[in-house]
């Protein structure tokens, strides 16, 4: 590692160097000795801010050099806006993971005071969903609800665009076969079952608290047939579970060994709310996909920005090109209008964003924000793009001139 005096001069430099030439100002807003982030990308409107812009939610936890176990509560803070930042430690939790979090989302019915994390139990190691209300008890904030299920024990991984449900999944078997999507030591029902007919994709009523099985593994395995060599052998996961912006579709990836670039599997599917409709889609949007409207989704496809229908089946647009997004399978984000879209890229030890304005074709490049030598792995650094309610400015993850994970802010100027 780099002495803490080379980190200060790189970062510095880097953005000094970009500051005069961006019509994009950076801030940072989280501070060491301990780590803050906010995790996951900002897909399907996955907005760090309250309704009202006035918090920003993070994790804190005392390390970053390794994966947290059972062991390793992170606190789950607000972070000021109308008080210069100040943060504010409300809850723990023990279901969280450096790459994305505690898939905090704000509850699209409560947007101004009540937001979903993830948690597990100390004792069983089963993992749930919390619903927080920093309102409650007079202002000082409590969890109003806990989305519990002792028969499979599952946690949100995403949350419908316009409310009502949200999207549940097996997180003790993402640590097992993908760690660096999981909580490890979570409790697994399934370990020993390749492709179980009673786990996959839940659909939790936020309401009611009633969950129901929309896709099982099972069902993908058949739905995968023909496809790939030793189907019946492979212990399959579901990562990223995203509703579109209409509430009546669902893009995901079935996965398996992921360990072995040549051998994985890595199909896209999509899948109605109320698990009818399953697809298996032969073109593969790639990246980290954001839906733009209806069956619209942006990804990656033959090295180009590109949007695919989901209901048509085919590629219906390309956006910018290669000298505009140097890597269209960088964390993209498509701000709450649609009128601002952003893509990341790394080179060398910074993390790069680039701004189109899809009204007037304006491109804005961003100063370079750090990241050190945090470029792969369980513990990597990603881009992980987030815009706020108003479409002017998205929250990332970076590593400060102290050495630590903190959160920076990325702010546009318009002409």
């Amino acid at each position: 590692m780099r002495p803490l005096t080379c980190f200060l001069c790189l970062a510095l430099a880097s953005l000094a160097r970009a500051a005069a030439e961006s019509p994009v100002t950076v801030t940072q807003i989280t501070h060491g000795p301990k780590h803050h982030y906010f995790g996951y990308i900002g897909q399907s409107r996955t907005i760090p801010w309250s309704a009202d812009g006035r918090y920003l939610l993070a994790l804190q936890v005392p390390f970053q050099d390794r994966m947290p176990g059972p062991d390793d509560p992170a606190d789950v803070c607000l972070i000021d806006t109308r008080s210069n930042y100040a943060l504010r430690v409300v809850d723990q939790t023990r279901g969280y993971n450096p790459q994305q979090g505690t898939m905090f989302y704000w509850n699209p019915a409560h947007p101004e005071t009540q937001f979903f994390f993830n948690d597990r139990d100390r004792k069983t190691g089963k993992v749930f969903t919390v619903l927080f209300d920093v309102s409650a008890d007079g202002g000082k904030g409590k969890r109003v609800r806990e989305y519990r299920f002792d028969d499979t024990p599952v946690a949100n991984g995403g949350v419908a665009q316009n409310g009502g449900y949200f999207l549940a999944i097996n997180y003790a078997r993402m640590a097992r076969l993908r760690p660096v999507t999981g909580y490890s030591g979570a409790t697994d029902w399934t370990a020993a079952v390749a492709a179980p007919a009673d786990d996959g994709i839940f659909r939790v009523d936020i309401a009611t608290g009633e969950k129901r099985l929309i896709v099982s593994f099972f069902q993908l395995r058949e739905a995968l047939r023909g496809t790939t060599a030793r189907l019946d052998e492979r212990h399959l996961f579901i990562n990223h579970t995203l509703n579109n912006r209409n509430n009546d579709l669902i893009y995901f990836f079935c996965r398996a060994d992921f360990h072995d670039r040549a051998e994985r599997v890595n199909m896209p599917f999509t899948v109605r709310p109320d698990g009818s409709g399953l697809t298996r889609h032969e073109i593969h949007i790639g990246g980290h996909p954001e839906w733009e409207w209806g069956s619209r989704i942006v990804g990656s496809h033959d090295g180009q920005q590109v949007v695919y229908d989901a209901v048509q089946k085919k590629i219906v647009e390309s956006w910018g090109g290669k000298k505009v997004f140097p890597n269209p399978e960088g964390d993209i984000s498509l701000s709450p209008s649609g009128r601002w879209f952003v893509n990341s890229h790394r080179e060398g030890e910074q993390h790069h964003y680039t701004f189109l304005n899809r009204q007037t074709g304006r491109v804005v490049k961003s100063p370079p924000v750090f990241m050190s030598h945090w470029v792969k792995g369980e513990l990597r650094l990603d881009p992980a793009p987030c815009w706020n309610r108003t479409g002017d400015a998205i929250v990332v993850p970076a590593i400060a001139p102290d050495g630590t994970r903190q959160m920076f802010i990325l702010a546009l100027h318009e002409p």
